[in-house]
């Protein structure tokens, strides 16, 4: 039997993916605080590599993987051609524009500079609204851009919104909100079918057990 290779992100979200997969009987095989990259469940034929969140879509879509844990905000950044199977409710945050509390000043007739870690999702987002945009991409901390005057505003993900309050920042707009997805390679799920689907099943159990007790 071949095995069902399952890509999970490093971090939080991987942490809570883990849980998830305890819950539905599936990883007794991963030890967190190990730093292994990929463990075997020998008795399911199921192994679960981790990964960095943004090079899951990748592992999946070229079958490396056959399913994947990620957040939206990575498929939506990405150019992927992969099945988006379920909505796994946790790892909840949105996106947001956000800027120099008290400063909300762009119109349309002007260009916007907007310092990112998602020139994707950014540029969609405003080209919908017809606002006029300069993406200046960044990698670290994007909070810092607006204000050494290197952008106007900021998109990025928001939990709580502490970091943008303690760097005298604000949610200028509320964009969308995010979670973590099932995604599946389109030929595994052809091909792997069956096993699949059981393994779906089992997650919808445990969601529907889940959000019962929240």
């Amino acid at each position: 039997m071949d095995y069902i290779n399952i890509a999970l992100a490093k971090g939080r979200l991987g942490d809570e993916a883990y849980k998830l997969l305890k819950a539905i009987g599936l990883g007794e095989s991963i030890v967190p605080e190990s730093r292994k990259l990929i463990f075997k469940d020998e008795e399911r034929k199921i192994s679960f590599v981790y990964v960095k969140p943004s090079d899951v879509v990748t592992y999946v879509q070229n079958g490396v993987a056959d399913l994947g844990i990620v957040g939206k905000d990575v498929i939506l950044e990405s150019d992927n051609d992969v099945y988006e199977i379920l909505d796994l409710g946790f790892g909840k945050c949105k996106f947001a524009v956000a800027g120099i509390k008290g400063k909300k000043t762009y119109k349309k007739d002007e260009v916007l500079r907007v310092a990112t870690k998602y020139p994707t999702i950014a540029k969609k987002y405003f080209d919908e609204k017809g606002q006029k945009i300069k993406i200046i991409k960044l990698n670290g901390s994007v909070e810092l851009a607006p204000l050494v005057g290197l952008s106007d505003v900021i998109v990025d993900l928001v939990e709580t919104g502490n970091t943008l309050k303690a760097n005298g920042l604000e949610v200028f707009e509320d964009m969308f909100g995010i979670t973590a997805k099932l995604i599946c390679n389109r030929v595994s799920y052809r091909f792997k079918y069956d096993r699949i689907s059981k393994l779906i099943e089992s997650i919808k159990e445990w969601e529907g057990m889940y959000y019962e007790d929240n």
